[in-house]
């Protein structure tokens, strides 16, 4: 598979969250206020930027995320919609570079890079499951 003739820069996906309790800083153990948590805003970012490889994968192959570079750069209230951006900057080998953003109704929340392994789905859950131990089998 040439995952370059799959996926090119400028690839993008926007999708909007809701900012709930479950969420927030405080409910993860993350922070002491009830803001939009950095894991969740990550998450967030990770989610959308899966969703958009995932789109154009054929049969078989899905994505993994390998590194993640990002900022959290202003606070957001539960209740506040979020807005989430990732487009792909650069695709190498089975690497797929991309730059994330993160917005509310107001600012920039976050930004960054996120980096994710294009792979064979079977290949993969091979690996998985010979690191179970026999009891979890």
């Amino acid at each position: 598979m040439e995952l370059q003739t799959l996926i090119s820069p400028g690839t993008a996906r926007t999708e909007t969250f809701t900012v709930e309790e479950q969420h927030t800083a405080y409910h993860i153990g993350s922070g002491d206020e009830r803001v939009l948590g950095t894991p969740w805003m990550i998450s967030f970012m990770e989610r959308v930027s899966n969703r958009l490889l995932a789109e154009h994968l054929p049969e078989g192959y899905l994505s993994v995320g390998v590194r993640v570079d990002v900022k959290h750069l202003a606070p957001t209230p539960i209740g506040a919609r979020v807005r989430v951006v990732a487009e792909v900057l650069e695709v190498v080998k089975n690497r797929v570079l991309l730059a994330v953003e993160t917005w509310d109704e107001q600012e920039k929340l976050g930004e960054g890079t996120h980096w994710r392994a294009v792979v064979e789905r079977e290949r993969y859950m091979r690996r998985v499951l010979a690191k179970r131990t026999t009891d979890d089998r």
